[in-house]
């Protein structure tokens, strides 16, 4: 193996920014490999961290830049310390209102690209080595009117569970963050432009700092799912509780979808 790395998917902003910004504090890296679609925010890491930083800027749909991101791989072989997948987004409103090409961009890149991201980066890792999913918290329910977001995230906390005890012989732990709603650009691309608003009502709204700051601590206790604040550990234990019947009842009544 070569020089010891951290990779980080949907490093431009929001969440995934914040672990980009905070990674070197949490293990020695020789190098961080950001990942997003906007280049020019890559480069701005370089003059923010200690750590010499790589941008790769891709589209994870696109399967050919995964392709690329193996064959960067196989040519240099690191040892991969640290993968955080971050690259995801929602949509707010109903499923058939969003174009179908979104919905399957929408899987595309919150489940088919984190699963193959893990898939691809496993081989260079040893013991020690973490795989860090961004879930959310409504992958605990069925949520209508968010309803293709919350069913990829239902996949990542899933996924991301069970791969955690497979890798457990190898020293490979996969936790998964489930965040409540953040102040990031999400909104931005979920809220649909001249629309009324679905999401009308917000229990909480979190920094992303402190989102990533609770998960730099589980990682570290070895949690396999990080909760990050007490509105999102109520809300998780509320959908564990109930029937999901009710949980949908609840949401919609309060968020006047009824």
């Amino acid at each position: 193996m070569g020089k010891r790395i951290a990779v980080i998917t949907g490093a431009s902003s929001g969440i995934g920014r914040c672990f980009a910004l905070t990674a070197e504090k949490h293990g020695k890296f020789d190098e961080l490999w950001a990942i997003a679609r906007r280049e020019d925010r890559l480069e701005e890491l370089k003059s923010l961290v200690n750590v010499p930083v790589r941008p790769l800027p891709m589209d994870l749909t696109d399967r050919e830049n995964l392709k690329k991101y193996a064959q960067l791989l196989e040519t240099e072989r690191p040892e991969i310390d640290l993968l955080i997948n971050c690259s995801g987004f929602g949509k707010f409103c109903g499923t058939f209102e969003v174009p179908l090409e979104e919905n399957q961009n929408m899987v595309d890149l919150n489940c088919t690209a984190l699963m193959s991201m893990c898939q691809i980066s496993e081989p260079y890792m040893n013991e020690g080595s973490h795989i860090v999913n961004l879930a959310s918290v409504a992958a605990h329910q069925p949520i209508p009117y968010i309803n293709v977001y919350g069913a990829t995230k239902a996949f990542v906390l899933s996924f991301s569970r069970a791969l955690n005890r497979e890798l457990k012989s190898r020293g490979i732990s996969v936790p998964a963050v489930c965040p409540f709603w953040t102040a990031t650009e999400f909104f931005e691309r979920a809220i649909i432009p001249g629309r009324k608003p679905v999401v009308r009502k917000y229990d909480a709204l979190y920094k992303p700092e402190y989102v990533v700051s609770c998960a730099w601590r589980d990682l570290e206790k070895g949690k396999d799912v990080c909760k990050p604040g007490l509105t999102a550990k109520a809300e998780m234990a509320g959908a564990k509780l109930l029937p999901h019947r009710n949980v949908m009842d609840i949401w919609q009544k309060e968020q006047g979808l009824e």
